[in-house]
């Protein structure tokens, strides 16, 4: 009797075997390659590809392996879109807004000036249509993306000299891409455009005169505050931005569906993980700034007013040119609209008495 059950048991661990190994054969291997916008040294916008990558190789079993390239490996950061476009690599990591120039609507991707907060915009991409209305969008490249990672509410950037009126923005050349730049410059600052590692070089030569970046934690590492001393807030530009990762939709028909769900869980893990690790990481480097002598300061509401005022009337413009950009600005202004009015109840009520008693 016990012979019989012994072989039994082996008999169902032998036939468990060969099903795996028969899926396992069944199921090709794939290898991909990423590019990502940023240097590696920004640890948390470049670890969001590499945190994908990790767990699309954990939910499958090592079977599809994904390679991620900092910034300047295979392309610049700026040209991931491109990369991505022409088969070059399978993916990238980026953010929507580098590729106004190639179609202003990208900008709705991953932030706009005056616009929605982390929760907003992610409340708009899943439930408010957003994710549609951006892949309609980004098809016309022959690419498919996928919401990946948030950097929350950025700061108002780095000035040699303390701004306190419009007056004194004019000339003024600052690094800020983007819409935000456009805005910046129809308050009269002269916009420039420069990659992460580019940025300190030209402040401390003067070659630009302030710059723009990210929030506490990835300016502490790029050293802005080193020849900066001037730290405003907010970045009214960018209420948040949201990385996005693209994937060549070629190459995404060909993945088999298991691969296409495990990218997809691990995008949404980035997409969650990454806000997370900035709310933890950005208070203390405020800190350490704050140590080190950094002055930080608010935004005159002369400047916020009239950096409002142009915002919607760029907006406006564009809509009347583009029916592509006029369809996803209505859809995301209406859903934004209506998020204020709810926010300004219970979050605003609970913050605007509980954050000053700190």
């Amino acid at each position: 009797m016990r012979r019989r059950r012994f072989l039994k048991g082996v008999g169902v661990g032998l036939a468990a075997s060969f099903f795996y190994s028969a899926f396992a054969q069944a199921t090709p291997q794939v290898r991909w390659r990423l590019v990502s916008s940023y240097p590696r040294s920004l640890d948390t916008l470049y670890g969001g590809a590499e945190d994908l990558a990790k767990r699309v190789a954990e939910l499958t079993g090592d079977r599809f392996q994904i390679r991620v390239y900092q910034a300047g490996e295979i392309v610049p950061g700026g040209q991931v879109l491109d990369a991505v476009q022409q088969g070059t690599v399978e993916a990238g990591h980026t953010y929507g807004p580098f590729y106004v120039g190639k179609n202003p609507t990208l900008a709705f991707d991953g932030g706009v000036p005056f616009g929605m907060t982390y929760r907003q915009h992610n409340a708009w991409m899943r439930y408010g249509g957003g994710l549609e209305l951006l892949r309609a969008v980004y098809a016309d490249f022959g690419v498919i993306q996928f919401p990946g990672g948030n950097t929350g509410a950025q700061m108002g950037g780095w000035f040699r000299k303390e701004i306190k009126t419009l007056a004194d923005l004019k000339g003024l050349r600052m690094r800020i891409p983007g819409l935000g730049g456009l805005v910046m410059g129809r308050l009269g600052v002269v916009p420039q455009t420069l990659a992460a590692g580019d940025i300190y070089p030209a402040l401390e030569r003067g070659t630009i005169d302030a710059t723009e970046f990210s929030g506490p934690y990835d300016d502490e590492k790029l050293g802005f505050y080193k020849v900066a001393r001037y730290y405003y807030y907010p970045s009214f530009w960018e209420p948040s931005a949201q990385l996005s990762f693209l994937v060549s939709q070629r190459e995404w028909q060909r993945l088999p569906k298991e691969f296409q769900e495990a990218f997809q869980v691990a995008a949404a893990e980035v997409n969650l993980t990454m806000m997370a690790k900035y709310d933890a990481q950005n208070p203390p480097a405020l800190n350490r700034l704050l140590k080190a002598g950094v002055r930080l300061r608010r935004w005159p509401g002369e400047i916020m007013k009239k950096a409002l005022e142009e915002a919607r009337a760029l907006y406006e413009e564009q809509a009347a040119k583009d029916a592509t950009y006029r369809k996803v600005y209505s859809a995301y202004w209406a859903f934004r609209n209506e998020q204020y009015r709810w926010f300004s109840v219970a979050e605003l009520g609970y913050e605007s008495f509980a954050f000053p008693t700190v």
